[in-house]
């Protein structure tokens, strides 16, 4: 049996160092600083960056996004121009609750934590900006660009959870491929992505590169010569990662499917 999930997309955090000499209390104490940041630290890297527990609802709050972005992509793809023009000012509500989250979940100034809260601050930019980019799209009606703007929201929203400690799950395995060795491609229904490309709101199944053999649906095509889509994998465990992947990776699923699962969101 193939495994359900693979995380493929490891956190690097290449330019964060620890040393212990950070600290200036006394040796003792230091020696007990030291020591736990140097623990703590090995745990980030080694898996997802674990966060301060003094958070209140932070972690609930933040999460509680993920809904959203599920509701405003049924509303956009069934084109619900009145019901997706006031996304942008709802999420921008939000602003304060990333704010208090990033500098919360890692107050401390040990490195690691210092560039948690540098690449947490990049990726809730990144997310707004793309709102704004939605709401143009969205006052021009220009589908298109919105599908673009909403991938690169859940695109950012996605590291966001990812960096922040957020998932509710850590999967190291590197790539599903070497399940496939050796089995004809026949294992995988789908169509010829070539002959009959994947668009927005195609269910797919990703037929090359280390989530070979997941499932999910296109929420955006980019337009800059790139060839790439933006795919929302299934739902694993609550969560629904975002993979930009070649256009000629992600297949269309044949035979009769069950919908997305945004679309089973009550209005």
């Amino acid at each position: 049996m193939f495994p359900q999930h693979v995380n493929a997309m490891q956190i690097s955090l290449p330019s964060i160092t620890t040393s212990s000499s950070d600290t200036t209390t006394p040796a003792a104490t230091s020696t007990t600083s030291s020591s736990t940041a140097a623990s703590s630290d090995k745990q980030r890297l080694k898996g997802m960056p674990i966060p301060s527990k003094k958070l209140g609802g932070l972690t609930t709050k933040i999460r509680s996004v993920s809904k959203i972005m599920d509701e405003l992509q049924r509303d956009l793809m069934q084109e619900r121009w009145d019901l997706v023009v006031a996304y942008p000012a709802q999420l921008r509500s939000y602003v304060p609750i990333f704010t208090a989250y990033t500098d919360s979940a890692f107050p401390t100034d040990i490195p690691t934590d210092k560039g948690l809260r540098v690449a947490l601050r990049y990726e809730v930019g990144r997310f707004f900006a793309s709102c704004e980019r939605l709401a143009t799209a969205v006052s021009r009606k220009n589908l298109d660009e919105a599908y673009v703007a909403y991938s690169d929201m859940a695109l950012h929203f996605d590291r966001y959870l990812r960096v922040g400690g957020l998932y509710t799950f850590y999967d190291d395995t590197v790539s599903l491929e070497p399940y496939y060795n050796g089995l004809p491609d026949s294992t995988l229904v789908y169509a010829d992505p070539k002959k009959d490309p994947a668009l927005v709101r195609d269910l797919i199944v990703l037929i090359k590169g280390p989530d070979k053999g997941r499932t999910g649906i296109v929420i955006g095509i980019y337009m800059d010569g790139s060839n790439n889509v933006a795919v929302k994998l299934d739902r694993y465990r609550g969560i629904r990662e975002i993979r930009i992947v070649p256009q000629a990776w992600a297949a269309k699923r044949l035979g009769e499917q069950d919908p997305d699962d945004v679309f089973l969101i009550p209005q």
